[in-house]
């Protein structure tokens, strides 16, 4: 048993160790020359998303605890990213992965979940997966890896190559190498908390933003200081947003939250791929809509600075959704007066919120 153990420990290591850490690409606003933007493009891990690191530490802090051992099947409640990313790891080791999921996720995720050999089990309410999820653990003999708990204390907050300390290190040689702001969503909270804790452990001035969209618990939770905020159905933004409070998700450590209109993240991923060249996820459309609010108030006091955010996964998941002038009709999610706005305030620095 311990030989298998260390075999998978060792086999996850290697996959790190043939992987580059993921780019920072800074976007130039002309209306706010001495405010730098950079984007954290997590959409280059092998899985294609922010998740790969959550699940990389997901399985290592499994294995290190003793819950997955040779042939312990892998159940997880997620809304994509993560399944994709813990069906590969899954894939690495032998494993059989179940991804419960709502059945709203998209068609590209699912098939990439297969592609990995995962199998994918879809329920019509977005707040079963939890229960489904230990439901199919137990009748399994397998271990329901729980993201929404774990997420938060899988990874080392304090260096170890985190997201946090690699934002750092490549931002050493730029002009303000100490972001004002780094601005994220929050799915599991566990990014944030990450953030968060890094920050204040590593005497940072940086503050840090949660944006979260509409029909999320998270803002109301952060707003009223209430734990128990729930709402129904899904965010409208997959990867980010849940309708209940997440056990990985730390408001003391998150200086600030805004709340974002799903038809504004849609049109921030089509603004952003004409001025960064790349298609973007919807949660990405999220954290521009932060940035732009944030960069606004730093202009309207006269101050420099930089601001670094994330892009969470690639774009070309949703083009049957977001991308698809259709979807968006059928929606109701006219998108060109965000467009104009966004425009307005990359041209001419006047943002309206």
């Amino acid at each position: 048993m311990r030989t298998w153990l260390m075999q998978a420990v060792r086999k996850i290591e290697a996959d790190f160790n043939r992987s580059s850490d993921t780019h920072l690409i800074p976007l130039q606003i002309p209306s706010a020359p001495d405010i730098q933007l950079y984007f954290k493009d997590e959409s280059t891990h092998p899985t294609g998303s922010l998740k790969h690191r959550l699940a990389r530490s997901l399985f290592l802090y499994a294995l290190s605890n003793g819950w997955i051992r040779e042939g312990t099947p892998v159940i997880e409640a997620s809304s994509g990213s993560t399944a994709v990313s813990e069906a590969y790891f899954a894939r690495l080791l032998g494993l059989p992965f179940i991804a419960v999921m709502p059945a709203s996720t998209s068609q590209e995720k699912i098939r990439a979940i297969e592609f990995y050999g995962g199998r994918c089990h879809l329920v019509t309410d977005p707040a079963t997966i939890y229960d489904e999820s230990m439901r199919l653990a137990h009748e399994l003999n397998g271990h329901y890896m729980d993201q929404f708990t774990y997420a938060e204390r899988a990874t080392d907050w304090r260096g170890n190559n985190n997201i946090a300390d690699t934002i750092f290190k490549q931002m050493a040689l730029e002009p303000h190498p100490e972001p004002s702001w780094i601005i994220n969503g929050a799915g599991t909270g566990g990014t944030s908390a990450t953030f968060g804790r890094y920050v204040r452990y590593q005497q940072k001035n940086t503050q840090i933003c949660v944006v979260d969209p509409e029909n999320s618990a998270f803002y109301a939770s952060y707003e009223s200081g209430d734990p128990d905020c729930t709402c129904e159905g899904g965010s409208g933004v997959e990867g980010i947003g849940r309708p209940r409070v997440e056990p990985s998700f730390i408001p003391t450590v998150i200086d600030r939250m805004i709340r974002v209109p799903n038809v504004a993240s849609y049109a921030a991923i089509h603004f952003l791929e004409q001025v960064l060249g790349r298609k973007c996820g919807g949660s990405t459309g999220t954290n521009f809509y932060g940035v732009c609010v944030l960069m606004d108030e730093m202009l309207r006091r006269g101050e420099s600075g930089s601001i670094v955010t994330l892009i969470c996964d690639d774009g070309n998941r949703y083009l049957n959704s977001y991308y698809d002038a259709g979807w968006l009709a059928a929606g109701g999610h006219d998108i060109q007066p965000w467009l104009q706005r966004y425009r307005q305030f990359f041209e001419h620095g006047r943002w309206q919120a």
